[in-house]
């Protein structure tokens, strides 16, 4: 039985709910990650006993689980988008800004489908934008595909984020702290794609990139869409 199908007990004597319990739980995800939250912090911040918790919520697995499915309320959109294209485009979007408001999501982007009402929708919403335009296991390919794309670069663009505040380096800023150690490197004649690169590349930012790539990645399920299966 999952969290969602188990029933809550009665409120008394603090009026307690699974909606009020995940939003603690987010407040404080949001604070400090997800090693900020533990059954006994929710309790202490929602001013219950601990184990009153668990009558709502197993396990700190179940809590992320419902964590995870109530920011997928803010990943599905208010209107169906027009064609598959852009319903995949949206939900990768989406997907990106509401990470970036809540910066724990990168670490359980991924893995196992999550199973929560909103996941199930965004999920249905996406195969039923697809639904038709080739045989079902194209049909998922493209979407894991289209997944693999956003989710990766989420985390990397979430990673840099990190490691930002961790050492108190911006990207420029780190950037000319290990410039002469790079410029060593590339003058030893070693690496010249890379030299070239440095040289001669743009620099764009993060959704700059991020909206260029997932382009590529659709252009490339388009053309598969479109060749007839053998």
């Amino acid at each position: 039985m999952t969290v969602w199908d188990r029933p809550e007990p009665p409120t008394r004597p603090v009026p307690l709910d699974r909606e009020r319990i995940v939003a603690a739980a987010i407040a404080l995800a949001d604070e400090g990650g997800l090693e900020a939250v533990s059954l006994r912090k929710v309790a202490a911040r929602l001013d219950a006993g601990p184990m009153r918790l668990y009558g709502y919520i197993s396990t700190k697995e179940e809590l992320f689980d419902l964590m995870v499915d109530e920011v997928y309320a803010e990943i599905l959109p208010e209107e169906r988008p027009g064609d598959w294209r852009e319903v995949l485009r949206i939900r990768a979007h989406r997907t990106r800004q509401a990470t970036l408001r809540h910066e724990w999501l990168a670490d359980l982007l991924g893995g196992r489908p999550t199973l929560g009402p909103n996941a199930l929708a965004v999920t249905e919403a996406t195969l039923a934008a697809l639904d038709g335009l080739a045989d079902l296991d194209t049909v998922m390919r493209a979407v894991e595909t289209v997944g693999a794309y956003f989710t990766g670069a989420i985390r990397h663009e979430i990673a840099d984020l990190r490691a930002e505040r961790a050492t108190g380096l911006s990207e420029r800023d780190w950037q000319r702290a290990s410039g002469p150690h790079l410029r060593r490197m590339l003058a030893t004649g070693r690496f010249p794609a890379l030299a070239k690169a440095v040289h001669d590349g743009t620099e764009v930012d993060a959704e700059v990139s991020f909206a260029t790539g997932l382009d590529w990645v659709l252009d490339a399920v388009a053309a598969k869409l479109a060749r007839p299966s053998a």
